[in-house]
């Protein structure tokens, strides 16, 4: 019988993560591993913290108690609470250039072309020379299929190239994991497709990539993991078929019977 290869040791490790908003408690204890080349598919009603969460791991959001590692090492430092930590801003940015995001709005700057955009990380976190950050900038923009749409302003495109200008932005930057948050729940039906091959594209080369979405169909076809959130904690989690063909949980079992549109 053939033995089944070890897990490499995760890239990012998400342990007893709490983030709360005043009284209210959207996370209450998730615990995530996430091992290079992994493609997980996070699931969940709305306000089940799925944004929430993905906006702790790239702190955006700072979580309220919790530890998060990269490659083994810690953020932060220990607060004066139990559970709660201290970071630096310094410290966040380095951990934002190798984890980045891609939003649900796209967040691009109106008054900046679709190339400048994707051209102002490179030139004000990475302190590129304007000359290379062009050439990156271009090269992106042609990866996600816009090399000829670099002069056009955010108001001139397509929600669907709004988005994948900001694919491009995020990819500028070589992260190690990269975050979709809902990316194609502002687009028009017909424009989702083209945002979903390019993300599809990316899980080929082996990215290790985390997907927030309420596409089911492309969750299972995408994924090598499927997590389900529900009132901020993980109710399940498995490979697509067992999450999402044979979900165990009657939370599991009640979402998906909402989107039943999707095909395996």
């Amino acid at each position: 019988m053939a033995e089944t290869a070890p897990r490499p040791p995760p890239l990012l490790r998400i342990a007893g993560l709490r983030k709360q908003f005043g009284a209210t408690e959207v996370l209450r204890g998730i615990d995530i591993d996430v091992a290079p080349g992994d493609r997980i598919a996070i699931l969940g009603a709305s306000g089940s913290g799925k944004s929430t969460l993905l906006r702790c791991m790239n702190f955006m959001e700072l979580p309220t108690a919790g530890r998060i590692e990269l490659d083994g090492v810690p953020v932060g430092s220990a607060g004066p609470r139990d559970g709660e930590r201290r970071y630096r801003e310094a410290e966040l940015t380095a951990v934002r250039q190798r984890v980045g995001m891609v939003f649900q709005q796209f967040n691009l700057f109106p008054h900046m072309t679709a190339l400048e955009n994707v051209m102002e990380g490179l030139r004000t976190v990475l302190r590129l020379p304007r000359l290379q950050a062009r050439e990156r900038a271009l090269a992106q923009l042609a990866r996600v299929g816009l090399g000829d749409r670099g002069d056009a302003y955010p108001s001139r495109l397509s929600g669907g190239q709004k988005q994948r200008v900001a694919i491009a932005r995020a990819l500028a930057l070589e992260p190690e994991l990269l975050l979709f948050d809902e990316p194609t729940s502002a687009l028009d039906p017909e424009l989702v497709g083209e945002v979903l091959r390019v993300i599809r594209a990316l899980a080929e080369e082996g990215r290790t990539l985390l997907l927030v979405t309420h596409e089911v169909g492309f969750a299972y076809h995408f994924a090598n993991r499927v997590i389900f959130i529900a009132d901020g904690v993980i109710h399940e989690q498995g490979t697509p078929d067992e999450v999402l063909k044979q979900p165990k949980q009657p939370r599991t079992r009640a979402f998906l019977a909402r989107h039943n549109e999707f095909t395996f």
